[in-house]
């Protein structure tokens, strides 16, 4: 059973590792989700989507050794767990693409 559960930490880990990675290099979006997609985006959408790369992972660190020697090791792991995890992690709250919502900056005259 630990066994089992620290395998598991050990896959979220390494998939949080590859998003936070890639939060520098994401593309800034311009979308307004309503309440509605936050809530359904927050309580079903994301859970999904954490299993989704947590099972990516999973299946990438299976066939790493077979994707090696097919020389598409680096794409299996951008399909299998990069993508996943920037879905999760790399993207505003109800929002439908992936990447950092833009921040306003407003100027005041003093």
């Amino acid at each position: 059973m630990i066994r089992k559960f620290s395998r598991t930490l050990v896959a979220t880990v390494a998939a949080c590792l590859l998003a936070f990675s890639s939060m520098g290099h994401a593309r800034a979006i311009d979308e307004s989700p309503s309440a509605l997609a936050m809530t359904t985006d927050a309580v079903l959408l994301r859970p999904a989507l954490l299993a989704t790369t947590i099972v990516g992972t999973a299946v990438y660190l299976v066939s790493l050794p077979f994707s090696a020697l097919g020389g598409n090791a680096g794409e299996a792991g951008e399909v299998l767990v990069v993508g996943p995890a920037k879905a999760t992690f790399v993207r505003c709250l109800g929002c439908t693409r992936s990447g950092r919502k833009q921040e306003s900056v407003s100027q005041s005259d003093d």
